[in-house]
């Protein structure tokens, strides 16, 4: 728990070093929402695992704490610092298309919080991870005086109505603020979008935790609607886990698992009943903090749904290839070489011969096993 109360301690004191610069930008709306996103930012402490932060990576977000539609990416533990992106152009230039997992966090909607869930999603993949930033701006606040904080999964309309207010405020440009739907969806909704519709990142798994799954699901429909050829790709290709809420996805998209703790009212309460949970984590809240009794803990969650995945094969297949070619260099022609002889006139068997001769084309009436992953546990199924 030090460690955790440290980061935040540190983060706190980054953000007040930055305040005098951030109130040259917009004074009235950062001081009217300064101290409610002190609050989220404590409150993201509390429910994700932020000790996964380094202090040094704590302090360089410190200033874009509530930045929406910001996009970090985030390496596994010990394979280097995460990065902060203001566009996706910069996300790609920055290594961004090596990321093979999209998450979106909940909660204060903090980059801290964002960071700390991508980090337990990176480990878990072992590849680096994409998160885009929800933030807290003059929209959360009005959602949250309704009741957004407990009913953000059927409020979720009133948000995107009320974004023009922090555009019109003068709210930071990063993310995908140039989309012509600003005023039907919110920022991070159509950064998301975004990043899923550009084919030049290739994530495998999509994930989110509590209004996260709002988010997310929310981009995925829409993408839909606008391109039913790259949603039905991703449906193809992608697999969807949702932790601590339970948010309807579009039909395409089968390969979905939700996770629930067992003790998580707060995620029932904003869930849609009529989605089963795939899994329930015994003794488990809504928290995913790791220094806490009832946490969910996100990478070993993960690393379960996903080890009999071709999900997480095919990823753990390109780093294995990528480390071998950056590591052998240029490959050298193959050259056949004669098998030494033996006494009595006899040779060796080469591996060739031995293929031929178990090959099912020589054995009549031998059909060839099928490929792909035998008996996948979980059947397809609409969400």
């Amino acid at each position: 728990m030090f460690q955790t109360a440290f980061t935040l301690s540190l983060t706190q004191f980054a953000r007040a070093l930055s305040l005098p610069e951030r109130l040259q930008r917009s004074p009235a709306r950062n001081l009217a929402l300064e101290g409610l996103r002190q609050r989220n930012l404590a409150l993201d402490a509390l429910f994700y695992d932020v000790k996964a932060i380094t202090p040094e990576e704590a302090f360089y977000i410190s200033d874009s704490l509530a930045a929406e539609g910001a996009i970090l990416l985030v390496p596994p533990s010990g394979r280097g610092s995460l990065t902060l992106c203001e566009t996706i152009d910069e996300l790609l230039l920055r290594g961004g298309g090596d990321a093979r997992a999209l998450a979106v966090a909940g909660i204060g909607g903090s980059a801290l919080g964002a960071a700390a869930f991508a980090r337990n999603v990176a480990d878990a993949v072992d590849a680096p991870a994409a998160v885009v930033v929800s933030g807290y701006g003059i929209a959360d606040a009005i959602t949250e005086a309704f009741g957004g904080l407990f009913l953000f999964g059927h409020l979720k309309g009133l948000r995107p109505m009320l974004e023009t207010l922090d555009d019109l405020a003068g709210r930071p440009k990063v993310g995908a603020h140039r989309e012509e739907t600003a005023a039907r969806t919110s920022l991070d909704t159509r950064t998301v979008q975004a990043l899923l519709a550009d084919p030049r990142f290739s994530f495998r798994l999509l994930t989110g935790h509590s209004k996260g799954n709002l988010v997310l699901s929310a981009a995925l429909h829409n993408l839909w609607r606008q391109n039913e050829e790259r949603g039905a790709e991703l449906a193809r290709k992608t697999r969807i886990v949702t932790i601590g809420t339970r948010i309807a996805m579009p039909p395409a998209f089968t390969d979905v698992v939700d996770v629930m703790g067992e003790w998580d009212w707060f995620g029932e309460i904003n869930s849609r009943p009529f989605i089963h949970a795939d899994r329930r984590i015994p003794h488990a809240w809504h928290h995913t903090n790791t220094d806490l009794r009832g946490h969910l803990p996100v990478t070993a969650t993960l690393r379960e749904i996903l080890k009999a995945s071709p999900v997480i094969e095919e990823v753990a297949g390109e780093r294995r290839a990528g480390k071998r070619n950056a590591a052998s260099g240029p490959t050298m022609p193959e050259t056949e070489v004669s098998p030494p002889a033996i006494p009595g006139g006899r040779q060796t068997a080469t591996i060739e011969t031995v293929r031929k001769a178990f090959s099912t084309d020589g054995l009549p009436g031998v059909q060839p096993p099928a490929s792909g992953p035998p008996n996948d546990p979980r059947l397809p199924k609409p969400h």
